[in-house]
């Protein structure tokens, strides 16, 4: 069972910046907005994060990094953190997923889950 006072939910959500791609090059520009909700009873710093990106090829990279954006932002509960950031892919698809390590204010270390998520350039849909 998940313990409340750790309850933090992040949903995320890709776009396609076709101004700034090139699929003659395989080059596919997406940024993506991150949403970061302490939903638990105790307010929680985001200290770490890691993310896993698969392309449509199956290719996996990996990245980690302390805070998001520059920062490390602590949400008190019924708040929110919401960030945009970018990724690019080689191929028109590719999914995101992964973590974030935080710290409540108890000291507790704990991951927040981030679900996967697709990065989709619609012309690539037939």
């Amino acid at each position: 069972m998940r313990d409340l006072r750790y309850q933090v939910d992040v949903n995320a959500e890709a776009t396609f910046i076709e101004a700034q791609s090139n699929p003659g090059e395989g080059r596919f520009v997406f940024t993506y907005t991150v949403t970061i909700a302490n939903n638990g009873t105790l307010p929680a710093q985001l200290l770490h994060r890691y993310w896993k990106i698969t392309d449509g090829e199956g290719g996996v990279r990996e990245v980690h990094g302390d805070g998001v954006v520059g920062e490390q932002p602590t949400i008190v509960p019924g708040d929110a953190f919401t960030y945009t950031s970018g990724a690019i892919l080689e191929t028109a698809v590719g999914t995101m997923e992964g973590f974030f390590e935080m710290v409540s204010a108890d000291g507790e270390i704990f991951k927040a889950k981030i679900p996967v998520f697709t990065l989709l350039n619609p012309g690539a849909l037939h």
